[in-house]
């Protein structure tokens, strides 16, 4: 399980609700995936995203797979992985961070949230927490983060 932060393309003339109330009801969950097929834009896009979080966040380890395009930050002071899918994108950090590791993860996770709303024009929101990403409060999260890692500590392990 992860903390997830979505981004979303948000159609026009449409809310982020009702864009992805639209894209869920076409959701099937007995469907496989569709391999995955960007544009000439969003190619360019995840290029730009790519090379930004690597100069501005730090080094990432990327790879292409048949359903979206992925990069993972390397290094302290966690992973943080994000998958890019054209439209949508996803940002996870695992729930084993508390304390100032959250806020440093969560800072990061916000850092590259920024960084694809800037390149791609997706909307980023964190349901966690229920805040936009563009605007949200990293710290806010980091709770929300260190929170649900301590009870997995006290109560899964």
């Amino acid at each position: 399980m992860t903390y997830d932060i979505m981004l979303v393309r948000v159609q026009p003339g449409l809310t982020l609700q009702e864009t992805l109330d639209r894209l869920n009801a076409g959701f099937d969950p007995d469907a496989d995936l569709p391999v995955l097929r960007l544009t000439d834009a969003q190619r360019a896009e995840w290029e730009r995203i790519l090379e930004i979080v690597s100069r501005d966040v730090g080094p990432v380890e990327s790879a292409e797979y048949l359903y979206s395009l992925t990069l993972e930050t390397v290094g302290p002071p966690g992973r943080v992985q994000f998958d890019y899918c054209g439209d949508t994108a996803n940002i996870e950090v695992a729930y084993h961070h508390s304390g100032p590791t959250a806020l440093a993860v969560m800072d990061l996770a916000y850092r590259i949230a920024r960084i694809v709303e800037d390149e791609s024009g997706l909307t980023g929101h964190d349901f966690e927490v229920g805040q936009p990403t563009r605007s949200g409060d990293p710290a806010k999260a980091a709770d929300r983060l260190g929170c649900v890692s301590d009870w997995a500590q006290e109560n899964l392990v």
